[in-house]
């Protein structure tokens, strides 16, 4: 283990601060890996599990030095939906799918194509999660009697409304208790957990007055079980496996996306950098051995490794012994956790939500009124309304649909004369005195890819048309940054037009992110690689060469000699080196 580059030049100091740090992120994990579970529908002890399971594995074998992994509020209504629709059962079928799904990200190396997600869509979907995990919690704070959690927010919703005159005040007041001291905790001092300060302080409250009037976690769910469930290992069919492949891929893209941001929160904080595609690895295996014990799916979570950073961590020793305090925990304390109230964890999860709200930073998006403003409603609203999966795909789709028309209109296609006086182009003024009579001259710059061909096309088109019958055209790339193969397709469509013309189509200035597509294709030989020029001067000796002396007579830019002279190229030592230079 010491062999991992993430403990380099570890020393009995960084073993002092991953003891005290692991000890409070430790702490502070237990009541969220009960309450994350809750609210995902399944029983406390799972969380628990899953805290020390897949905090172990990924402090082993993750690629970041601080993250702390176990159950988060992100997957909160993706878990609570699958539960509804397949079971507790299949849920763990469906989480081990997703970690082998997270495996082969990794190994493929696609980790950092998780980077390439709008921030936007991530700024919804992550706000829309808080509000559906908040509002969730409604019933729970008022401890409302007979409310049937249902997948809808709108049906939840009405649930609480309808069966609001079933408050008891009793878990209001257990509720109250936990909020006050989670926030009085939580701006008083930063060596105290918030959320244990304020559970420890509801369930003594609990106990010792309201005993029998509130429901717990151990009248609600039992017992729970001291020590680690035994090995089990799923029962697959080819028909479950394909049922549940949307949930699983929902999972893994979620799990996957929580985790890079996390470990970016923590290179940022801790001054390191990690290894996406390790982390996602490290996630995957997590995820596939966590349900092999009961657990549910983990990602890492970034209040806790943030907890974990501020607290001293050193090295992913400190995520290590989180895992192994929870574990003592669970062995030593589990039959007190009957006694807590399911009213204390509600303030809990509210305060969670509210923080990884991301209130601010969806605000000033929306300020914005922009197409990002449009991509962040969007999918903010459909992760509430409808489900995550729908939510990250519109929103995706949106943005690049955005994205392409914004791209769109950065194409730029300028007429252009010689100017003999520094061998520079200029722009064509316009009317057919300021046109070259034999040859059309054109600057491209920009990206020609599949949302500006179009354009490219028939913009090129309509000026051949407008500038007469010119045998041949010129057309400046050193600008274009990209192409693809839509934009090699109307460049082949511009080739076959003027040949068909009978005139002759040069190309100067080709890039190195140009020139591969039109090798590949073919254009480059079907065009000519004599008729493929490094300098524009050179396009125009060329061009000279193939073209009527005579018909210059009418030029109100320059003679034919002017011309032919402009073509040389200038003395090195005074060649221009300006965008718009012939040698370009």
């Amino acid at each position: 283990m010491l062999s991992d580059s993430r403990f380099q030049g570890y020393n009995a100091s960084y073993l002092k601060r991953d003891l005290a740090a692991g000890l409070i992120v430790g702490i502070v994990a237990i009541p969220l890996g009960m309450a994350f579970a809750i609210a995902s529908g399944v029983r406390p002890e799972y969380g628990i599990y899953t805290v020390i399971l897949a905090g172990l594995l990924v402090s082993l074998l993750g690629g970041s030095k601080f993250q702390i992994a176990g159950p988060t509020g992100a997957f909160v209504p993706i878990l609570f939906a699958i539960v509804m629709e397949h079971g507790y059962e299949n849920l763990l079928i469906a989480g081990f799918m997703a970690g082998i799904m997270l495996v082969l990200l990794g190994l493929f190396k696609l980790g950092s194509l998780m980077r390439y997600i709008p921030r936007p869509v991530t700024i919804g979907f992550t706000t829309g999660i808080a509000v559906i995990i908040f509002s969730g919690q409604i019933a729970h704070f008022l401890g409302l009697r007979n409310v049937k959690k249902k997948e809808a927010f709108h049906e939840n919703m009405r649930e609480i409304a309808v069966h609001i005159e079933t408050v008891n005040w009793y878990s209001v007041g257990t509720a109250v208790i936990c909020l006050a001291v989670l926030l009085m905790t939580s701006r008083l001092t930063t060596k105290v957990p918030p959320a244990l300060a304020g559970l420890i302080a509801a369930t003594l409250a609990a106990v010792l007055f309201f005993r029998g009037k509130i429901d717990t976690i151990g009248s609600t769910y039992g017992a729970i079980p001291t020590g680690l469930p035994t090995f089990k290992l799923p029962a697959l069919s080819w028909d479950l496996v394909v049922d549940l492949l949307p949930a699983a891929f929902v999972i893994a893209m979620l799990g996957g996306i929580e985790s890079l941001l996390s470990a970016m929160v923590a290179d940022r904080m801790g001054g390191d950098k990690h290894n996406s595609n390790k982390e996602l690895i490290g996630q995957g295996i997590a995820n596939m051995v966590t349900p092999l014990f009961g657990g549910i799916p983990a990602t890492g979570a970034i209040a806790r490794t943030a907890t974990n950073i501020k607290n001293g961590s050193a090295s992913p020793l400190s995520g290590i012994i989180h895992a192994l305090v929870v574990l003592v925990v669970l062995l030593v304390f589990a039959p007190y956790a009957s006694h807590i109230p399911l009213a204390a964890m509600a303030p809990i999860l509210m305060f969670v939500a509210w923080n990884m709200s991301e209130r601010r930073e969806f605000m000033h998006v929306l300020k914005t009124r922009t197409g990002d403003s449009v991509v962040l409603v969007v999918t903010f609203l459909l992760t509430v309304f409808a489900d995550l999966t729908t939510a990250v795909g519109a929103g995706l789709v949106l943005a690049a649909v955005l994205f392409i028309k914004r791209m769109s209109g950065t194409l730029k296609l300028e007429g252009v004369l010689p100017d003999p006086q520094d061998k520079l182009v200029k722009p064509a003024q316009g009317g057919e005195e300021r046109s070259c009579p034999q040859i059309a001259i054109f600057t491209v710059e920009g990206p020609l890819f599949f949302g500006t061909s179009s354009a490219f096309l028939e913009t090129i088109k309509d000026k051949l048309a407008a500038g007469g019958p010119q045998p041949i055209l010129l057309l400046r790339m050193g600008k274009v940054s990209d192409m693809d193969t839509t934009g090699e397709a109307a460049l082949a469509d511009i080739a076959e037009e003027v040949k068909a013309r009978g005139g002759t189509l040069l190309l100067t200035g080709i890039t190195p992110a140009v020139r591969p597509i039109l090798d590949s294709s073919g254009l480059s030989a079907k065009i000519g690689e004599e008729r493929l020029f490094r300098r524009t001067g050179e396009a125009i000796a060329y061009a000279l060469r193939r073209v009527s002396p005579a018909r210059c007579s009418g030029c109100r830019q320059f003679t034919f000699d002017e011309c032919t002279e402009l073509s040389k190229p200038a003395p090195a030592a005074v060649r221009p080196d300006r965008a718009g230079v012939l040698q370009g």
